[in-house]
């Protein structure tokens, strides 16, 4: 199956879909285009995945994808990897994937483009 190039070349695809992912994390729903949140949803999936594994090797492959934002205002606050392991991964614990729900919207007033929300369920 080809893969949306979304208009981008590859490095600011990655840069797109590391700060979309670490959005979702953060805020657990976003709202963006029906086609960036189709491909959004399996490197999402894949994240959470190791969000569940939770040992050390899997926690430093989502740190070098996620980026290192804090969740809240507070300085001493966690940040997303850290909220990915101690809330989001131990939440789907009993589930074999399918992490999110991608629903469609109206589409976007100024030019018409498909929106959807995609959410952790």
């Amino acid at each position: 199956m080809a893969y949306a190039k979304l208009g981008r070349d590859s490095s600011a695809r990655k840069a797109l879909f590391r700060d979309l992912a670490t959005d979702l994390l953060i805020n657990e729903k976003i709202v963006t285009t029906e086609s960036k949140a189709k491909a959004l949803r399996p490197i999402v999936e894949k994240v959470i995945t190791l969000g569940k594994r939770g040992d050390l090797h899997a926690r430093r492959q989502a740190a070098s994808f996620i980026r290192n934002e804090n969740v809240s205002e507070e300085s001493d606050s966690q940040n997303a990897v850290q909220k990915l392991f101690s809330e989001i991964g131990p939440r789907y614990e009993d589930r074999q994937g399918g992490y999110t729900r991608i629903v469609k919207m109206e589409p976007r007033k100024g030019d018409g483009a498909p929106m959807a929300v995609i959410e952790l369920v």
